[in-house]
């Protein structure tokens, strides 16, 4: 009865997570049309991103925290370190502006400091 209870529960929250990331692409996707998407993927111990051309549906940059060595145990810097590597790779390819979709992820933690580490980097969103 409880697992029952517990996969039905888990089930609901994929779902409403998949509905929140499709509702939040949905709008950047009218607003920003002439820029490229900036999409980020964290999972419990790692994180990667890459900038996608929705015109022409390719990843254009990629980075990933998982082709890393892990040199330090915090996920924090684990962070600080894969937007590091995506916005070199973002300015070698001369890509400056880009909108940020958080794929449903709160605007906290990783992913605020992920954030802020690609602005310091030289994109803008």
């Amino acid at each position: 009865m409880y697992l029952e209870k517990k996969v039905k529960r888990n089930k609901m929250t994929n779902i409403l997570y998949q509905k929140r990331a499709a509702r939040i692409r949905k709008k950047l996707k009218k607003i920003n049309s002439e820029r490229f998407r900036l999409t980020v993927f964290r999972s419990s111990r790692n994180i990667s991103a890459q900038i996608i051309d929705d015109k022409n549906n390719k990843t254009l940059v990629s980075a990933s925290s998982i082709k890393e060595k892990r040199s330090s145990k915090k996920k924090t810097d684990l962070s600080l370190h894969v937007a590091g590597i995506l916005a070199k790779k973002a300015l070698e390819k001369k890509i400056t502006k880009v909108y940020f979709d958080r794929s449903g992820y709160k605007y906290h933690g990783r992913i605020k400091i992920f954030a802020d580490a690609l602005r310091k980097g030289g994109l803008t969103f």
